[in-house]
């Protein structure tokens, strides 16, 4: 089963509860693996802290002109979205830290004049915490394929047991890239106005998805309670609801993981999984009678 973990806005507790669900269910005697896709700034290793077994480059294609062949005509430029390539006085001149990787203006060179060769736009590392199977890119600086590290970490996704896949906060394209064709997401909020706003964007993005999903309230106890009366309101099930916690707090400064300072947790993670998967198992069914 994937179960991806996401939020709508950064600084919920997004990888708190993937981390701490991913020990606790390894504990629990579960195969389970843990991909941080969050390749901007990715932080689960701080505290899985695993042992890196690999290191791979990851590259993507991106044009290059023959400018003895290229008539000038423009047609690339007019194509491109993103200003990555551009006719200028009959000259191509291509900007390789904007390209998509859509192949659309080779694809489109009347004279074949462009083709495609790879850049790299970060790394990818696998290793194991504990056995937990873990992986994790980086992107390098100034690159912007995001997408692209997050899809080569998520093709190593196993296929039994548990993969928990930490999404990148918000509701861009990274995300939907970390938590599509997924069995399950998990959102990740807080009781603040900021969180229900941003909370509300993520809801109506996995509902587009077509995803199964249900809402982890961390800090429960500050704030107000919005978030749980847009629950109540919206049928959506509260999955986790974590106090606020001084202790948990400075652990998480540290490095630790809230489930070592405070046990009582680990339990709670272990139903929270067993919550999704009859959840997954129930959104199965009904899709199957549909049918």
């Amino acid at each position: 089963m994937n179960i991806a973990v996401a939020s709508g806005k950064g600084g919920t507790g997004k990888t708190t509860i993937a981390t701490n669900l991913a020990l606790s269910l390894s504990r629990n005697g579960c195969e389970v693996q843990y991909l941080d896709c969050d390749a901007e700034e990715p932080n689960g290793h701080i505290f899985l802290k695993p042992e890196f077994e690999q290191s791979v480059d990851v590259m993507v294609p991106v044009p290059h002109v023959d400018q003895y062949q290229c008539t000038g005509c423009g047609l690339c430029g007019d194509l491109c979205q993103y200003g990555a390539i551009t006719c200028v006085k009959g000259k191509v001149l291509v900007f390789e830290e904007l390209c998509h990787s859509c192949g659309g203006c080779t694809a489109v060179c009347p004279v074949n004049a462009i083709t495609e060769r790879d850049r790299k736009v970060g790394i990818a590392e696998f290793g194991n915490s504990n056995g937990i199977k873990f992986g994790h890119s980086l992107l390098d600086t100034g690159a912007v394929q995001t997408p692209a590290l997050i899809n080569y970490v998520r093709k190593h996704a196993v296929t039994d047991g548990v993969c928990i896949i930490d999404a990148p906060p918000g509701t861009s394209c990274t995300v939907i890239e970390a938590v599509k064709n997924t069995d399950y997401v998990l959102l990740a909020t807080e009781p603040t106005p900021f969180g229900l706003s941003d909370l509300k964007v993520a809801v109506g993005m996995v509902r587009r998805l077509g995803i199964p999903f249900g809402v982890a309230i961390n800090r429960c106890d500050i704030g107000d309670d919005e978030v749980e009366v847009y629950c109540r309101e919206e049928d959506i099930d509260i999955m986790l609801s974590i106090p606020n916690s001084r202790k948990v707090a400075e652990a998480y400064s540290r490095g630790e993981m809230m489930v070592e300072v405070s046990p009582e947790f680990a339990q709670k993670f272990v139903i929270l999984y067993e919550n999704i998967n009859s959840e997954v198992d129930d959104a199965t069914t009904e899709l199957s009678a549909s049918h």
